[in-house]
């Protein structure tokens, strides 16, 4: 028997992975960055080249701060996945840049400014009272308690008018309808001044021909130099986003010029909104100014947090020096009372 010697063997060594992990790589990468992009546009279409004039952004930027939520959400989500898939690295880190920006969009919001240290003072109250439903008695019993200097009533006319005012008939307030009793208190605004300004003028008129809501205009008597203007916004809603556009430039004409002017209403768009930010850029938001511009005035079926802040104070001159969200019954939106110290 013969015993033929062991033959070597030699190790089999596979070809190193190296070469594929930079391909591997530079794809997870670059599917983080499609995917962070594409949230983008639905959470800052307003820096997308002003996508959020058209609908469906329209609609959506008025609840960004919901919306940071639930990126924030999924940023947490995708770190945890991270944890036992190292791999996904790129995907919660390019998530983490686009909540950075959702959130740097709302900050300023919450700071609020340093509280004036003079001027008059302008007491100001703003209510969308829901096509004239909201409790009448509820509104005179805010006016007899806060006084306000000036008051706008979106969504209320002749009718409504003709309710409230019997109720405070005692304090003196002067007031006007911009549309009469034949039509609804839906498609009008209702401004009241109080007694201390005396005898001012009231003008009725529209941003546009096409414009569905007409405004009402105070100026003269005790007012001095200032016009106070109660405004409504035709909603965004399917139809009405170009409309909506129309009526947001138009508001933005008492923002320019000379005239120191207070406008108060329901704009129908949040400080998200580009188109609002553009046409008031030259006038300073109450809300804004005392760190409160994210407590929603709209829908009163959601909590202030998760709504939309849709009711404004807008100013050219002078500073809020307190801002106030109240809940009065029988409507859809939530009044803001702001106190302003006029430059």
């Amino acid at each position: 028997m013969s015993i033929e010697p062991p033959t070597e063997r030699l190790p089999v060594v596979p070809p190193p992975p190296a070469a594929r992990r930079p391909r591997g790589l530079a794809g997870r990468i670059v599917g983080a960055v499609a995917f962070a992009l594409m949230v983008s546009v639905f959470l800052l279409p307003d820096l997308w080249f002003g996508l959020d004039r058209w609908s469906p952004f329209t609609q959506l930027i008025a609840f960004r701060p919901v919306l940071v939520v639930g990126v924030a959400v999924v940023v947490v989500v995708l770190g945890l996945v991270t944890l036992g898939m190292r791999r996904a690295w790129p995907f919660p880190v390019a998530m983490l840049v686009v909540l950075g920006i959702g959130v740097s969009m709302l900050v300023p919001r919450m700071l609020a400014d340093p509280l004036p240290t003079g001027g008059e003072a302008l007491k100001v109250l703003s209510f969308n009272v829901y096509t004239g439903d909201a409790d009448v008695n509820a509104l005179a019993d805010t006016i007899r308690r806060e006084r306000p200097d000036v008051v706008s009533l979106p969504e209320a006319g002749e009718r409504y008018r003709a309710r409230l005012m019997p109720l405070i008939e005692d304090l003196g307030y002067t007031s006007r309808a911009s549309v009469g009793e034949r039509s609804q208190d839906v498609n009008g605004v209702v401004a009241l001044v109080s007694p201390r300004f005396g005898d001012v003028d009231f003008t009725v008129g529209r941003v546009d021909e096409n414009s569905p809501f007409p405004y009402v205009v105070v100026t003269g008597g005790g007012l001095g130099d200032l016009r106070f203007v109660a405004f409504h916004s035709v909603a965004p809603t399917a139809g009405s986003v170009s409309q909506w556009r129309t009526d947001l430039a138009g508001a933005g004409g008492w923002c320019r010029g000379d005239t120191p002017t207070v406008v108060a209403g329901d704009f129908n768009a949040s400080l998200d909104h580009s188109v609002l930010r553009e046409a008031m850029a030259s006038c300073g938001d109450a809300a804004s100014q005392r760190g409160s511009a994210l407590t929603a005035t709209w829908p009163t079926s959601l909590p202030r947090w998760l709504g939309s802040e849709i009711d404004h104070v807008f100013s050219t001159t002078g500073t809020a020096e307190s801002f106030e969200v109240l809940d009065l019954p029988g409507s859809d939106h939530r009044a803001v009372l702001t106190t302003l110290r006029l430059a």
